[in-house]
């Protein structure tokens, strides 16, 4: 039961970086391809009616992760008690300047609230890639199973960690650089014209960055942590998941590049999946490293609830969750198609 709930933990946050994700990204590049009035109306158009549901996916996993890992939960929240605030914090200020920005006529505060959801949706993809980074390298679990890092100390990875070190910041550039693509896709699935072409512009600059990121990614994993192989080398099928993450770049400059957008955006939430299971496979049964003593590592487990509890958790999460794939399927076929700014809707 340990193994299945790491599963569905896993499952529901490559469910959210996906769906959020795309409108991190879209964020991110909003100020620089949505350069009209009409423009930027037309990017808040493509995902204001998911944004907020694709946050609730963040709440979901964090609950998951509560009910089926509590000793996890109350190490990884108390160790990362600041940049968590910062977290909460930017996903305020987001939906502040998504929501007040409809509500105001005066250009000044129009522009400020369109730089607040732009300058947060960044922030929250490079902090998002960090608290990723922090998870593969480690932290200085002591003997009672509970933390504490700085936000930085000397940006070196070794006995005196902070949570942002040259590894964790490649971590989050690497978050912000594939978001940035996986938004400016999207728009570009649901956009015409001129914006259309500045946002396949931007996917089409991401792409090598992309590449050559995952690339010095994987680079810095290896000598960072020498251990994530083990689990490859002892299952030969995990050598498919460089396939799908390389693979599925190939694709999405074949779909950039000849402008089959769904595709494209498809191959890249395939990447982003690609490179969460890679993380997940090469830790397990690790949850969080103990960058000091691999003795003090939280696992499975030593972490997990009660089996009895695990076992009925099953049925109930079963139930939400068909609740949860009826709905989004329902939403996304609702506003599928290009967003226009005639008229009401889509």
């Amino acid at each position: 039961m340990e193994t299945v709930w790491f599963m569905i933990v896993a499952v529901m946050v490559a469910a959210y970086v996906v769906l959020d994700g795309f409108d991190l990204g879209a964020g991110a590049i909003y100020l620089g391809v949505a350069r009209t009035s009409d423009d930027r109306r037309r990017v808040l158009a493509t995902i204001g009616p998911v944004w907020d549901g694709n946050e609730v996916w963040l709440l979901a996993a964090g609950g998951t992760l509560y009910f089926a890992f509590p000793l996890l939960y109350a190490s990884s929240f108390s160790g990362f008690y600041l940049p968590l605030m910062i977290v909460l914090w930017l996903l305020m200020l987001r939906g502040i300047g998504i929501e007040l920005r409809a509500h105001m006529e005066n250009p000044v505060w129009v522009g400020f609230f369109d730089l607040i959801f732009c300058f947060s949706s960044a922030l929250l993809a490079i902090f998002f890639g960090a608290a990723l980074g922090n998870v593969v390298r480690g932290v200085p679990l002591g003997a009672d199973g509970y933390f504490f890092e700085p936000l930085w100390t000397n940006f070196r990875v070794g006995a005196n960690t902070g949570i942002l070190d040259w590894y964790t910041v490649l971590t989050g550039v690497i978050a912000l650089i594939t978001l940035t693509s996986h938004g400016a896709l999207y728009l570009a699935v649901k956009t015409e014209n001129e914006l259309n072409q500045r946002v396949r512009r931007v996917a089409l600059t991401a792409w090598p960055l992309q590449l050559i990121l995952t690339i010095a990614g994987l680079i810095a994993t290896f000598y960072v942590r020498p251990t994530v192989l083990d689990n490859y080398k002892q299952h030969a099928v995990g050598y498919l998941v460089p396939l799908v993450v390389f693979g599925s770049l190939a694709a999405m400059i074949y779909g950039i590049l000849k402008e089959q957008y769904k595709l494209a955006f498809v191959a890249s939430a395939l990447y982003i999946v690609g490179m969460l299971v890679g993380a997940a496979f090469a830790l397990y049964p690790v949850v969080l490293p103990s960058s000091s003593d691999p003795a003090r590592n939280l696992t499975i487990y030593s972490t997990a609830a009660a089996h009895h509890g695990l076992t009925v958790g099953i049925t109930w999460w079963s139930i939400g969750m068909v609740l949860a794939l009826g709905y989004f399927t329902f939403l996304f076929r609702m506003f599928r198609g290009k967003v226009r700014l005639e008229g009401e809707g889509y």
